[in-house]
């Protein structure tokens, strides 16, 4: 269905108190929809382009996939190419205004080129007054659980459900911690990065003492990694793979990396995905690889994927910067 624009025809419906949200549970995680929350708690790691590319990486492979932005910053929204402020989205189907099957961006429209068999659900700015229309509704409504409604809705309709989170606390991004069945961790070689990922695995914690107790880490992505990879750099990604698992002693970092390129904001400047722009490039592949981990961690049928080259380790004249594992330590915590 056409998802409808915010200056054409509305089917918003006045809906009663309570409608919104009801007693409801996350789906289990061996439901056939997985829904994942991608997020750090700064800002500028790469969290929405890991979100879209992975999406991107999981459609080539001929999954289903929806992608939610909750970021009133449209993140993943612009990155799509989707003209800002054009369609109703996220904050009409938070507050029960819209059914998401009916403001769903399916790429049918012959002047939006979304990836393969990847659908969105977009947001505008309004999605910083959610907190306010939602008290309107019902002044008892547990907010954080918004998502969960929407989401049931969805089951079985899409393999993957990517949450594309804001870098704060905000109602849609708490919602996404209730709602998820897993939660990827987004990250750069970047000691304030990596102390991001430390806050947001306090918040992962409080969702699953608060209403969601399995929600997991499926793990950590590092990307933009340089090429000639500093002493700084390969301290960090250490630390990252040490200090950061999934259980069982199992690292939480994936083996893949995404190498630091300019093929990934030429791409985003036009609207696309390098899958789109730039199909052969080693980023897209690395990209490629990536979804085949994410599928191996979750038990499903990986297509035979060739790994990409992943930046070499750095040489001794590179290794310049010093940094020890008790640098970067006092880094990470002072961050």
């Amino acid at each position: 269905m056409t998802p409808g624009r915010s200056g054409g025809p509305k089917r918003r419906e006045k809906i009663s108190e309570g409608s919104v949200m009801d007693e409801q549970k996350p789906s289990p995680p061996g439901s056939k929809t997985v829904i994942i929350a991608v997020g750090n708690q700064k800002g500028g790691v790469g969290k929405t382009t890991t979100t879209v590319h992975i999406a991107a990486a999981l459609g080539e492979l001929g999954r289903k996939v929806l992608i939610i932005d909750l970021d009133m910053n449209q993140g993943a929204t612009r990155h799509l190419g989707i003209p800002s402020e054009s369609f109703l989205g996220t904050f009409e189907v938070l507050t029960g205004e819209e059914q998401p099957e009916d403001v769903i961006i399916t790429g049918d429209d012959d002047d939006i080129e979304l990836p393969k068999n990847v659908h969105l659900l977009a947001a505008r700015r309004n999605l910083e007054k959610v907190d306010k229309a939602l008290l309107n509704i019902n002044k008892f409504l547990i907010t954080q659980d918004v998502l969960i409604g929407p989401l049931k809705s969805l089951e079985g309709k899409y393999d993957y459900i990517f949450l594309d989170t804001a870098p704060n606390a905000t109602t849609p991004t708490i919602a996404a911690y209730k709602a998820a069945h897993y939660f990827i961790l987004a990250a750069m070689p970047d000691p304030l990065a990596v102390g991001g990922l430390n806050d947001a695995l306090t918040d992962i914690q409080g969702a699953q003492q608060n209403g969601n107790p399995k929600l997991r880490v499926l793990g950590v992505i590092l990307s933009g990694v340089d090429g000639r990879r500093t002493r700084l750099a390969n301290t960090l990604i250490d630390y990252v793979g040490k200090q950061f698992s999934t259980g069982g002693g199992k690292t939480a970092k994936f083996e893949t990396t995404i190498s630091r390129s300019t093929v990934v904001p030429e791409a985003q400047k036009d609207g696309k995905t390098v899958f789109q722009a730039s199909p052969n490039h080693k980023v897209t592949d690395q990209y490629r690889a990536l979804a085949a981990e994410i599928e191996e961690r979750l038990g499903r049928t990986v297509p035979n994927i060739k790994s990409s080259p992943q930046p070499a380790p750095a040489t001794a004249r590179e290794e310049d910067e010093g940094s020890t594992m008790g640098d970067v330590e006092e880094a990470v915590a002072n961050g």
